[in-house]
Parts: C-alpha cells; sequence; structure tokens
C-alpha cells in the first residue's frame, strides 16, 4: 500500500473507497470520481458537515453524484476517534452506518481492530447530523475556554448542546438514542475537550479576541464547524427548532457578536423546563 496523488490509481481496483475529503468539498470530489466508481465499491464518508447552499449531508450529497447502483452501498464512519490517537493504536471506538445492513456489518469486518472497535447502527441520519452539530458545539466550548470560564461552564455547554444536537436531530427522523452513543454523546465530549479538536480551537480563539479572517489565517486545517454552523442555523429555522447556542456560534463567526454577549444573552433567556413533557408530582 502506497499514498498517491492519481485520483484513478486510488480507485480504480479498491473495494471499498474512503472519502476523507473536508464537506464543502466533498460534491466535487465525488463528481471526479463518478466513472471510477464500480458498481459494487463500497463508499464510505468521513466528513462530519453539513453543504453550505443545500444543506444536504454527506450520503445525500455523495447519493447525488455517484451512479445510482451506488446509493445503496455509501455508508458512514463517525464517532470520537481523532486521528492523532488512532494512529499511535490508542484504544478508540467508532460508529458505522449505512441503509444497509449487510454493507454495515461487512465495514465493520473492515475496520475493526483489537485497539479501533466499530459498532453499527443503521440510523444514517442521526449519525451524519451528531457528526455535524457537535463540531459547533464544540466551537461554544472553545469560546468558553479563550473567555476564562471553567468546567461548569463548559459542562452546561455541553448538556445544553446536546439537547440542540437531538432537537434537530429527531426533527429530521433521526433517532434520539443514537445522540446517546458514540456518534453523539460521543464525539461531543471529545471534540468539547480536547487539545486535539480543531474546532475547539477555533472557540478559544475567538474567545480570546480573534476575528474569524484571523482564525483561518492562524489555522493548517480544516475545522468543519466554521462552514456547518451557518448551515445547521438555516436546518434549524427550517424545521422550526430553537437552537440557541447554535445560533449565538453562527452570530460570532458571521455576524462579528462579541462572544461575551452570547453568553449574557444565554444565561438571562427566560426560564424554562430543562426537559419537557415529564409530569409533576404534584401542581
Amino acid at each position: 500500500m502506497s499514498a498517491t496523488l492519481d485520483l484513478e490509481e486510488a480507485i480504480t481496483s479498491a473495494k471499498v473507497v474512503v472519502m476523507a475529503t473536508p464537506s464543502h468539498a466533498m460534491r466535487t470530489v465525488a463528481s471526479k470520481a463518478k466513472g471510477l466508481i464500480k458498481g459494487d465499491t463500497i463508499v464510505v464518508s468521513l466528513a462530519k458537515g453539513i453543504e453550505e447552499g443545500t444543506l444536504k449531508r454527506m450520503s445525500e450529497v455523495l447519493s447525488e453524484e455517484l451512479a445510482p447502483e451506488t446509493a445503496m452501498k455509501i455508508a458512514v464512519l463517525s464517532g470520537p476517534n481523532h486521528a492523532e490517537e488512532v494512529s499511535k493504536n490508542i484504544p478508540s471506538a467508532t460508529v458505522i452506518s449505512s441503509r444497509s445492513k449487510s454493507i454495515a456489518e461487512e465495514l465493520q469486518s473492515v475496520f475493526m481492530t483489537p485497539y479501533f472497535r466499530v459498532y453499527t447502527n443503521p440510523d444514517l441520519t442521526g449519525v451524519e447530523m451528531a457528526g455535524a452539530t457537535k463540531n459547533v458545539i464544540a466551537i461554544a466550548a472553545g469560546v468558553s475556554d479563550g473567555l476564562g470560564y471553567g468546567d461548569n461552564t463548559k459542562a452546561s455547554l455541553i448538556t445544553r448542546g446536546l439537547a440542540e444536537m437531538i432537537r434537530l436531530g429527531v426533527a429530521m427522523g433521526a433517532d434520539v438514542r443514537t445522540f446517546a452513543g458514540l456518534a453523539g454523546m460521543g464525539d461531543l465530549v471529545v471534540t468539547c475537550m480536547s487539545r486535539h479538536s480543531r474546532n475547539r480551537a477555533v472557540g478559544e480563539m475567538l474567545g480570546k479576541g480573534m476575528t474569524l479572517d484571523q482564525v483561518i489565517s492562524e489555522m493548517t486545517m480544516v475545522a468543519e464547524g466554521i462552514k456547518t454552523a451557518r448551515a445547521v442555523k438555516n436546518l434549524s429555522a427550517n424545521y422550526q427548532v430553537h437552537m440557541p447556542i447554535t445560533d449565538n456560534v453562527a452570530d460570532v463567526l458571521y455576524g462579528d457578536k462579541n462572544p461575551f454577549t452570547c453568553v449574557t444573552d444565554l444565561m438571562t433567556r427566560g426560564a424554562v423546563e430543562e426537559i419537557k413533557g415529564i409530569a409533576w408530582e404534584k401542581d
């Protein structure tokens, strides 16, 4: 096995094609790969984002760009899987999701190793939406770090951020249980807490007073949450889902809103129940 810059060389004889491109480049790369991917080839997306403009998930983008016979052979791999640790054989776990159980199970055996445990999950929408939305919450967690706040603040952001992720995911047809799993809570925690997290780092720089242009100029890798924040905000509007943390992240990124003002706005909103629908013992 060797690295190559030639798309045809990389794809032609492959039984499994792993699409590790950022979400904003997925459609372009898939379009170029269409004629090279055979009907029996399995395609796996690693991207955790939403396409701006169309607001499509990556499996939807791939389904549109690749041949029709490939549609049922598309899968997604997602979870708390920082490459810096996986590459060192540090024990990690992940999720494979697909519309096809047999494809998911085949990929489970392909990727499973003694240090990389793979689970399957049929909830393709939930796995993809969890992977995309958690990046936005990670930016908020980074902003908290940049402003100098503590563990209480970050734990609150993670928890209430998860509530936002669930609301949007369920509105889009996802299973709520997916968000308690590796693609949801697992990936959310690691992305909000880890020193390896690019999205958390973006938020920290914003919290310290840097502009988005300055943040991007400092980065050498892609932070999916930057573009995804605006896409998720638009999705929440389309589905009429309340996502105040996401809205504030998008406003900091694209509306020049002061991060400290966001904290004030979030903390002084009207009082509400934490979980709606649970009956009180007594009025």
